[in-house]
């Protein structure tokens, strides 16, 4: 029932037609956020699979990155922006809180989101199933490095100001094995059929150091997270991935 949640809460597919799901499963979606990435992910690489068949692999991976959005729903991005300008444009805790809550996008967002889809763009420089892989193992290892961050800071707001109307619930010891199975299980079956190359595992080290200092920057700016810091984390993680994963390729050529 968990996983069903996470499905509705993280993507815009019709999964809430399957049945019903009580209010409490989502807040305990946090730990199935990897699970997620394999639909998310796969569904990436498959579309930029298919279409590096008949397109150049930089259209190609344009036309992937525009199916997850549609996946999603902008979902990641949209807290993306709104971190940006809230701890861009914010000079206390409440006025980055406020800021964040505002659903217009500032000057902070619109040139993060655009440095940062240009730097996803450079990807476009690897080889068509090496990208592929990247982007399988991506989405899932960054959603688990990312998912740690509701067991490290307490929730920003009160549940009634939040957005979602939801506030996570710390994971316990059996979902976060839950959260470390989801983001492993792609990279160690990936590996294990040639497709992500062991030389490449070095870049599963690149989210930390995103992980380390933002969670430092929202411990210190608001004494905790919210939702679009749970979204920033993952975008901004998943590029250290792959930024990691550009330069390793780069290094061994």
């Amino acid at each position: 029932m968990r996983i069903l949640a996470a499905l509705i809460f993280f993507t815009r597919l019709p999964f809430w037609r399957l049945r019903e799901v009580p209010a409490e499963c989502f807040k305990h979606v946090v730990p199935y956020w990897p699970l997620v990435g394999w639909l998310t992910g796969g569904v990436t690489a498959a579309v930029l699979w298919c279409c590096g068949q008949v397109m150049p692999v930089a259209t190609a991976w344009l036309v992937a990155l525009a199916s997850r959005l549609l996946l999603t729903g902008c979902l990641h991005e949209d807290g993306l922006a709104d971190f940006l300008d809230g701890f861009g444009g914010g000079t206390s805790r409440e006025r980055i809180l406020s800021i964040m809550k505002d659903s217009h996008i500032g000057t902070y967002g619109v040139i993060g989101l655009v440095i940062y889809f240009l730097l996803l763009y450079q990807l476009s420089a690897l080889p068509l199933p090496l990208l592929c892989a990247l982007v399988a193992c991506g989405d899932s290892w960054s959603k688990c490095v990312a998912s740690h961050l509701i067991n490290l800071l307490p929730y920003a707001r009160k549940e009634e100001e939040s957005k979602s109307r939801v506030i996570y619930r710390h994971m316990s010891l059996g979902e976060e094995a839950v959260a470390l199975v989801g983001g492993l299980l792609p990279l160690l079956g990936l590996t294990a059929t040639g497709l992500f190359p062991l030389s490449f595992w070095p870049a599963m080290s690149a989210p930390l150091m995103p992980f380390v200092l933002l969670t430092l920057l929202m411990k210190r700016r608001i004494q905790g997270y919210t939702g679009d810091c749970c979204g920033a984390l993952f975008l901004l993680c998943e590029l250290s991935f792959y930024l990691c994963g550009l330069i390793i390729y780069s290094i061994l050529q």
